[in-house]
């Protein structure tokens, strides 16, 4: 094998290595999922949705009245939203979260968050 070729071999050998690196660091650094859940017509929509951790769940109040987000441990209570107002929890936490709206305690949804 001559010099050229030895040379491009190592050459091509620290360029895989050095993508590889820069694929590890991009997936790595990529920033925690976010989901939505709409509120409207009393219900949440999806009334159960499953997030991997740290995933960034928003509520969007889709509805012409107030509903608010209470998480029935504690773990998270929204203020009252209005119309078009948002609510954010990031999870953290692998489990199951159930709530309901404070206003309207009939309407339910839960939260699954995966490892």
């Amino acid at each position: 094998m001559s010099l050229l070729q030895q040379s491009l071999r190592a050459f091509a050998a620290g360029v895989a290595v050095c993508c590889a690196v820069y694929a590890f660091h991009a997936v790595a650094a990529a920033p925690p999922p976010e989901s939505k859940v709409a509120i409207d017509n009393f219900t949440f929509t999806p009334e159960t949705i499953t997030v991997p951790k740290g995933t960034k769940l928003e509520w969007v109040n889709d509805d012409d009245i107030p509903h608010t987000v209470v998480e029935t441990q504690g773990k998270f209570n929204s203020p009252a939203l209005d119309t078009d107002d948002k609510y954010a929890f990031t999870f953290d936490v692998p489990g199951t979260y159930e709530y309901f709206c404070g206003l309207h305690p009939h309407m339910k949804g839960k939260v699954v968050v995966t490892p």
